[in-house]
């Protein structure tokens, strides 16, 4: 992975808050870069001491799954992931990623809805996609709806090569630069089914043709080089749940259906 000039693989980490809401220990940092005059770079650092033991995922491995996502999702084409590399920090070994700026969608002008957002029951907007119908923490009956939109299929695409334990409402962002990351796979590419999202409103529906074309070109990478550099992140045997997830599409290529009685995870935002 090439480095870039901005101080992200090297420069100095400082820490100037916490993701109070994260499972794990999550820090907002600047990164001070002797080496320019440019305003501070922004990233997310979660050092590997301070991720909670999980009872289905090795301890100390989540940094290493979402750098092996992020090269995932890079190898694919898509650009989903903000670039995520594991380096040194002021708590130790850890991934640090690139900060997403965010649209504001609840502003003094109005209210828009999220990507992933909640409606009243049964009213779903043009362009969204219901997911299911639930009872909010005031007792109205309302339904989970996703856009329908291009850029968030790639990221449920993803998360189905990824194997994604954990896509909640608020790990989908759609950045100022128009386009849609997704953040947070600490737990992916586990060996055994561990699907759990909220993005099940293209369940069932083919996949597009570009999307087909982009995971076939993926597929031919995977048992080289690539799964040489994978390797070092995950397993063997994680590796080749990944070949045959990714092979698995291209033989139906058909967005799944949930396949469990917990199919999104929780809380789902």
């Amino acid at each position: 992975m090439a480095e870039t000039g901005d101080g992200f693989h090297r420069g100095e980490l400082t820490v100037i808050g916490r993701i109070s809401t994260a499972s794990n220990v999550t820090l907002v940092c600047d990164v001070d870069d002797t080496a320019t005059d440019d305003a501070p770079l922004r990233v997310v650092y979660k050092p590997i001491r301070g991720e909670r033991p999980l009872w289905d995922f090795p301890d100390g491995t989540l940094a290493g799954r979402e750098v092996a996502s992020y090269l995932i999702s890079e190898a694919v084409g898509w650009g989903v992931i903000p670039e995520t590399i594991l380096r040194e920090g002021p708590f130790g070994i850890g991934m640090v990623q690139r900060w997403v700026v965010g649209v504001d969608n609840h502003t003094d002008r109005g209210d828009r809805l999220d990507l992933i957002d909640l409606c009243p029951a049964g009213a779903v907007p043009d362009g969204f996609r219901e997911v299911l119908r639930a009872v909010d923490d005031v007792g109205n009956e309302v339904s989970l709806i996703h856009a329908d939109d291009p850029r968030l299929q790639r990221v449920a695409v993803l998360d189905v090569l990824l194997n994604n334990a954990d896509r909640k409402g608020g790990h989908a962002l759609e950045g100022l630069d128009g386009q849609v990351y997704g953040v947070d796979h600490g737990i992916c590419l586990h060996a055994e089914y561990k699907l759990r999202t909220v993005l099940w409103g293209w369940a069932g529906q083919p996949l597009g043709d570009g999307l087909i074309a982009d995971i076939t070109a993926f597929a031919k990478q995977l048992p080289g080089a690539f799964a040489d550099t994978l390797s070092e992140h995950i397993t063997d045997t994680e590796i080749d749940a990944l070949i045959e997830r990714t092979q698995q599409l291209l033989d139906e290529p058909v967005m799944p259906v949930p396949r469990t009685s917990r199919p999104i995870p929780w809380p789902a935002f």
